[in-house]
């Protein structure tokens, strides 16, 4: 076998060795916290208020599974972003090694920032609505702990992906994919698709709806701009005169 095969093979096992360590430890800690963080999470939601049941005995340690396994996902995300940077750091120049070395606190801070939104705007409009609408058919409150948190790791875990657009647009961009002239073509459908999952994971009042929707066009746009700005930079730099 050629020998940089296995330089390189070696490189990546060792790797996923320390991602997975790192991971297998953020969940945990994950376990440790979760008492407190479920807690928090019942008294803390904005002003709802929701009583959990348990319908199984096993609901307990499955709640505790999944909040583990969200916040170690979390904590694993940086370790594994760098794991990714520095398997392929040898193929790039010290330029290119100091501006990619960036993007792993960002996407750790952008995805933060997601989940947090999710969680204090969007989330407590959603069980409010919800809540009223199963009053309104008079039905009696009864609610699953273990539903209960699978419904917020589920919304809150694709808004923190959500949350990342800058820096996927970003990359697109680096690599050539994403240009102004393709950024004019897909503004309009992008509004549409953005428009669409804020009515997804919004409340169907339009209050709600705007609350989720406004803040994602604003993002795309604050990555449009980002995009754009790397790209003048980037043409600056190429037409500029080389010095004698």
């Amino acid at each position: 076998m050629d020998r940089d095969l296995i330089k390189h093979l070696t490189e990546l096992r060792k790797r996923l060795i320390i991602a997975s360590v790192w991971f297998v430890l953020s969940l945990a800690a994950g376990l440790y916290v979760s008492p407190r963080l479920l807690h928090f999470v019942k008294t803390h939601l904005g002003s709802v208020r929701v009583e959990w049941s348990v319908f199984a005995l096993s609901d307990g340690i499955a709640v505790y599974m999944k909040c583990a396994l969200m916040i170690g996902l979390m904590l694993s995300l940086p370790v594994f972003l760098y794991q990714i940077w520095a398997f392929a750091r040898p193929g790039m120049t010290d330029a290119e090694a100091k501006s990619t070395l960036l993007y792993v606190p960002m996407s750790f801070f952008l995805f933060v920032v997601g989940v947090l939104f999710g969680y204090i705007v969007a989330l407590p409009m959603m069980i409010s609505f919800m809540i009223k609408l199963n009053h309104s058919i008079g039905a009696n409150e009864v609610y699953g702990i273990q539903h209960y948190v699978s419904f917020l790791v589920s919304f809150l875990l694709p808004m923190g992906l959500a949350f990342e657009m800058p820096l996927v647009m970003l990359l697109l961009t680096r690599v050539g994919l994403l240009t102004p002239g393709k950024l004019k073509q897909v503004r309009k459908y992008a509004y549409v698709g953005l428009a669409v999952l804020g009515s997804l994971i919004s409340p169907p009042d339009f209050v709600s709806h705007m609350s989720v929707t406004f803040p994602l066009i604003l993002l795309f746009e604050i990555s449009a701009f980002i995009s754009m700005q790397y790209l003048r930079r980037r043409s600056k730099q190429a037409f500029k005169p080389a010095l004698p």
